[in-house]
């Protein structure tokens, strides 16, 4: 309720933004005060994205003077039947009072000029000779923005250095037709502070009639992977994944709703390097992602990939033993000692999970985590070249014989299961998981396959750890020495957390 009277200014603020409300889809209303360099709006098809850029660059135009607006797609023939056509009609119905200039006829210069000085000028990204006179402007749309390449982008973000009074923008609109494309990698599996991410699809478009929607719909069934790339917006595959793709598809589409927390281990340690204590503490852009925190008296395991053969991404996945389902994540490009210990610290929270981690590029995190006590590590059976016998080494490697073995495994432990997985970028690289020309299963050129060969390890491991409740110490009571007492005031809270399930519940 309100306790004043309000300005002529508020009153005319607030008419304003209703009327901007009314003419807008909700998902993208206030984008209007974003201030980000790039605005990245993926999305389906009809989602209104498009639309709605048109607005964008009209509204600050007409309210900001002395904009240079570039608006651009790959191919510049496309460009009049699109874009400039789109923002003729928009400025006619929302800004007619506003305009000086616009060419009729199908010919001649794409140019739009407003009365307080600012322009909205086209060209296509083929078109080299108009590009090259073309400077200093403030403002970019690229509309189909995954026809472009890195250099295209490179080239447009060049022309955006301008002394302006109002914020730069580059708008990117499009539709995610492979999950490799460059746009994923610079935007999405590394956020930029500099960008701000719309994903849209036509749900989110309330102008859509109902015919519209059973066009789009009707994919559904003849067409599901159509429907989820270009209906729903998620990311495409260009070969064929080895794994159940329409499913995965859908799982992506539910996990949009479903809560998660993120973080990483604070650690303290000694001067020989051993853990004395550490904490679990929650960040916004934390490198690991829990699902389901730890149960006690649970079993679960841990599968590591650690940074190698063109991938500088270190991963862990973690597994609830009994059920198989994906509980936590860790992904980051680590130092190998700090892998290790952030490795620790989330098997012991787990549970001391059974830890299993690939060694084939360096055995640093294996020896790591020995060093630090870590007991529970998998083991591997190894023949000795001269005797023939057997012999037992820690962590797991990947090879001709094992790699076909662990990957069946989880396309098998997926078929049926997709349920089981609450990770989008895990289930986004699984999509692009797919087999060569010669048959091999392998991550699509550009793509990565740290979270896949992860998952796999963690699944192929399971059996060497229980899957059964486990009654633990937890539940025993014990009597404390002194010093035990001693070491537990001393001590803090998670190392304390430890002592109990180590000496069992005091009397």
């Amino acid at each position: 309720m309100l306790t004043r009277d309000l300005t002529e200014q508020e009153i005319e603020t607030l008419r304003w933004w209703r009327d901007w409300k009314a003419t807008n889809n909700d998902a993208f209303a206030d984008l209007i005060f974003d201030k980000h360099r790039f605005l990245v709006m993926k999305g389906g098809g009809g989602s209104g994205k498009s639309i709605f850029a048109g607005r964008y660059i009209l509204e600050r135009c007409t309210t900001e003077p002395g904009h240079r607006w570039l608006v651009t797609r790959k191919v510049a023939r496309t460009l009049r039947e699109s874009c400039f056509e789109q923002l003729k009609s928009q400025a006619y119905e929302y800004y007619p009072d506003d305009i000086a200039f616009i060419p009729r006829g199908k010919s001649g210069d794409m140019y739009i000029r407003l009365k307080n000085g600012s322009e909205i000028i086209f060209a296509g990204l083929d078109d080299v000779e108009k590009l090259k006179s073309i400077f200093d402007v403030t403002g970019i749309w690229i509309e189909e923005a995954s026809e472009t390449d890195r250099g295209d982008f490179n080239q447009m973000n060049i022309r955006l250095r301008t002394a302006f009074p109002y914020h730069l923008t580059m708008v990117l609109t499009f539709n995610p037709i492979s999950a490799t494309h460059w746009l994923k990698k610079r935007f999405f599996d590394e956020r930029d502070p500099k960008a701000r991410i719309h994903e849209s699809t036509y749900k989110d478009n309330r102008f859509l009639i109902q015919e519209e929607i059973d066009v789009l719909e009707s994919f559904k069934e003849s067409d599901p992977y159509y429907y989820q790339v270009y209906c729903l917006g998620q990311w495409g595959i260009t070969g064929k994944t080895v794994f159940q793709a329409q499913r995965l598809s859908e799982r992506l589409e539910q996990l949009k709703t479903e809560k998660k927390t993120k973080g990483s281990f604070i650690i303290d340690t000694d001067d020989a390097g051993r853990i004395r204590s550490w904490r679990w503490q929650e960040e916004e852009d934390g490198d690991i992602t829990i699902f389901r925190p730890p149960e006690t008296g649970r079993p679960y395991v841990i599968g590591g990939d650690t940074a190698g053969d063109g991938s500088d991404w270190f991963a862990a996945q973690v597994l609830d033993n009994i059920t198989g389902e994906q509980v936590a994540v860790m992904h980051k490009k680590f130092d190998e000692d700090e892998y290790a210990r952030q490795l620790y610290c989330l098997g012991k929270k787990y549970n001391d999970a059974l830890l299993g981690v690939e060694t084939n590029f360096s055995t640093y995190p294996i020896k790591t985590l020995d060093r630090l006590g870590y007991r529970n590590i998998y083991v591997r059976e190894v023949e000795d070249e001269y005797t023939g016998r057997l012999q037992p080494r820690f962590g797991f490697r990947t090879d001709i014989r094992t790699r076909p073995v662990i990957i069946a495994g989880l396309i098998e432990a997926l078929r049926e299961r997709s349920f089981l997985l609450h990770d989008e970028k895990t289930i986004q690289e699984l999509l692009t998981f797919t087999r060569n020309q010669d048959g091999r299963a392998e991550a699509e050129a550009g793509a990565h396959d740290d979270l896949v060969m992860s998952l796999a390890i963690a699944w192929y491991i399971r059996p060497q750890q229980s899957m059964t409740v486990q009654i633990t110490a937890v539940a025993r009571k014990q009597k404390w020495t002194a010093d035990m007492w001693e070491d537990y005031r001393n001590a803090s809270e998670q190392m304390q957390q430890m002592m109990i399930q180590d000496w069992g519940e005091p009397e």
